[in-house]
């Protein structure tokens, strides 16, 4: 099986379909614009309150958390013919 991913890409995203830039969406989430730069951009991990806190900003439902997460396929190995 695959291993979740937090979307950071879906993030800003949804940040941007707002209108907001990172200063504006880091004030919402009562953080400073560096801290919030330095989440989005994959520096600093988001912790689950941080996510709940950022969707709830965003307007999602608590049931909506799996769009905001990719799901990593791993690579089968090829096994070579021998002659």
């Amino acid at each position: 099986m695959g291993e979740l991913k937090l979307d950071l890409n879906r993030l800003k995203a949804e940040r941007i379909a707002k209108g907001w830039d990172q200063a504006e969406f880091a004030h919402k989430l009562g953080m400073s614009r560096t801290s919030y730069s330095k989440r989005e951009n994959g520096l600093v991990n988001i912790s689950i309150k941080e996510l709940a806190k950022m969707m709830s900003v965003l307007g999602f439902n608590k049931d909506k958390i799996s769009i905001f997460f990719t799901q990593s396929v791993p690579k089968r190995k090829l096994k070579r013919k021998v002659k």
